[in-house]
């Protein structure tokens, strides 16, 4: 599994990426809510993710403790399909300044961890909010219909977590200062 460091969006934002899921899964698509308990909303969240590492070191996670952060606004934006024999369904997060800032704060943080996919790394990043996993390429086309009629979503910023792929918990780093 894998070790990874999230932005966490606010609370009106998290309830309509949560209703694309629930669209999915209503549609009969994988959507990432199906099957979910309620002791999983937690760590169970729509977010970011702005590093992947394969082990995520107490120095680095106390590095990033002592990141100085803020809330700040992002826009999420529209629909794509990243991949083509296992397609991902997302929401595009437009690439402010402050969000490639914060994107590379916590790539110098995490850059020494073994296993960062290229893709990760600055210049490389495509900011996104995944939707669905392993949607049958076939119904690619049923699953962008099902989210695509809603409009770009104005959303902030207001937390940094950890993710822990072994252990399945998550928990918050580099708080509201």
């Amino acid at each position: 599994m894998v070790q990874s460091v999230e932005l966490l969006l606010d609370d009106a934002a998290e309830r309509r990426i949560r209703r694309e899921w629930e669209l999915l899964a209503e549609a009969g698509l994988p959507g990432l809510g199906q099957g979910r308990r309620d002791s999983d909303t937690e760590s169970h969240r729509p977010h970011i993710t702005v590093a992947v590492a394969r082990q995520i070191w107490p120095r680095i996670e106390q590095d990033l403790d002592r990141l100085p952060f803020r809330p700040f606004p992002v826009r999420v934006g529209g629909v794509l399909v990243f991949g083509a024999r296992r397609p991902i369904l997302v929401r595009a997060v437009v690439p402010s300044e402050q969000l490639l800032a914060w994107h590379r704060r916590v790539y110098q943080v995490v850059e020494p961890c073994p296993d960062i996919p290229a893709n990760l790394r600055p210049n490389h990043w495509m900011p996104h909010i995944t939707l669905a996993r392993r949607i049958l390429p076939q119904r690619i086309g049923e699953a962008v219909a099902a989210v695509a009629a809603d409009r770009d979503i104005t959303a902030t910023v207001v937390g940094i977590r950890r993710w822990d792929g072994d252990q399945r918990r998550a928990w918050a780093v580099a708080e509201h200062s």
